[in-house]
């Protein structure tokens, strides 16, 4: 069990400090960077294993089950992972420190997948000027890409938020070409990105937004905005929230008996920990959008990947909730980084930073048409297609193809 306060997991007994050489500042390009030998390799994270994010915590437990098998298989080039996360309730100022404590102190070689739009963002100059890398961030926040000149050691990894909004613009362009949209959004630079998306994806179209409420992530519920989106009968909900957030907007709009098409942004589509708590019934037809395998669906019984990845989780990750799409999320965030480690052409922070530019492969657990890419600083964005999925009975069920999207 991960530890609420400390929330460290050492996934290489005895490793001790890195006695490479080095401290928290530089070493960009200096073959003795810290955090790495010839054996081992040091990554660092911090994310909300306690408050209102706590949901995705998840992820980190489905990494340190990724790095226990890479480990069990001989390391990433020869090198084993030593995975350290600390917790930091969701709050910019804690992620802060504890970006600086893995850097100064743990001595890590680079800081992978930290959660939070505004967490990374608090910790983001820190670490160019520091010139750690600050890899495939856990949040869609279009702005983690777009300035690699003054941050070229942050690179992000999911689809962005105004990709992701792109998709439901050009879904309900087809399914709902006159929508009335009423949107609840995070007043926050991940629900102002994702908001932004949509309205511009929607511009020229007969879809308008008629009603907008925001809330605060400290808020205790959300229920008095939704009521009030339901007031402006909309024919069309888009619920940009996170997974609390998320789930007691389902629960009001089913005590309000508003009946819009619900759109559910990605980042609070679990089955597992929004959807199910609040009762299937209420879940009826949500759409959302989708990048990868859900291992409970149906459609994929017989996928090898799926399969391999089930079998994974039951050995090295066994208190992980296989339907959670936060654990398939974490595992493709294990193989990217292992991706960027292997293609690095020296032990060097800088080296390791423009593998993460320049990677180009396919992952079994992605759905078909889906790549992760980036070239260079031109784009910086790995994943930039999805795919809609409604909820029908027990689980998202895909609907017609891979929609491309931009992220600019």
């Amino acid at each position: 069990m991960i530890l609420p306060l400390l929330a460290a997991t050492l996934l290489l007994a005895a490793c001790g400090r890195d006695d490479s050489g080095g401290g928290g500042g530089g070493g960009g390009g200096s073959s003795n960077a810290p955090g790495i030998t010839d054996t081992t390799v040091k990554l660092g994270s911090s994310y909300p294993f306690s408050g209102p994010a706590s949901a995705y915590s998840a992820i980190p437990k489905s990494l340190n089950g990724f790095f226990k098998k890479l480990n069990d298989n001989g390391g990433v080039n020869g090198r084993k992972v030593q995975f350290i996360t600390y917790d930091d309730g969701y709050e910019p100022q804690r992620a802060l420190a504890n970006a600086k404590r893995l850097v100064e102190q743990d001595k890590v070689f680079a800081i992978v997948n930290p959660l939070g739009t505004a967490n990374n963002l608090a910790m983001r100059d820190y670490l160019n000027q520091n010139k750690v890398p600050q890899l495939f961030v856990a949040t869609g926040a279009t702005v983690f890409g777009s300035d690699q000149a003054k941050f070229p050691f942050t690179t992000g990894w999911q689809p962005t938020y105004q990709t992701e909004s792109k998709v439901y613009a050009e879904y309900l362009k087809s399914a709902k070409p006159n929508a009335k949209v009423a949107v609840l959004f995070q007043n926050d630079g991940f629900g102002k990105d994702l908001l932004s998306g949509f309205t511009e994806g929607i511009k020229g179209s007969g879809i308008s937004i008629v009603a907008q409420e925001s809330y605060e992530a400290t808020d205790p519920t959300v229920a008095p905005q939704v009521k009030k989106l339901a007031a402006s009968k909309a024919d069309t909900f888009l619920d940009i929230t996170t997974p609390k957030a998320g789930a007691q907007a389902i629960a009001t709009v089913a005590q309000t008996g508003w009946k819009p098409l619900h759109i559910l942004n990605s980042v609070a589509a679990s089955k597992a920990q929004v959807l199910k708590p609040v009762g299937f019934q209420y879940a009826q037809g949500i759409v959302t959008a989708s990048y990868f395998k859900a291992l409970d669906d149906p459609q994929w019984a017989n996928d090898e990947a799926v399969k391999d990845l089930k079998a994974d989780l039951a050995k090295y990750a066994p208190d992980a909730d296989p339907t959670d799409p936060y654990t398939v999320y974490g595992w493709l965030v294990g193989e990217t980084i292992v991706q960027a480690l292997q293609k690095m052409s020296s032990p060097t922070r800088d080296a390791l930073v423009d593998a993460a530019k320049h990677l180009n492969y396919n992952s079994g657990l992605l759905l078909p048409g889906i790549t992760v890419k980036t070239d260079g600083d031109s784009d910086p964005y790995p994943i930039e297609a999805m795919q809609i999925a409604q909820f029908t009975g027990q689980n998202f069920v895909l609907k017609g193809s891979v929609i491309q999207a931009s992220s600019g």
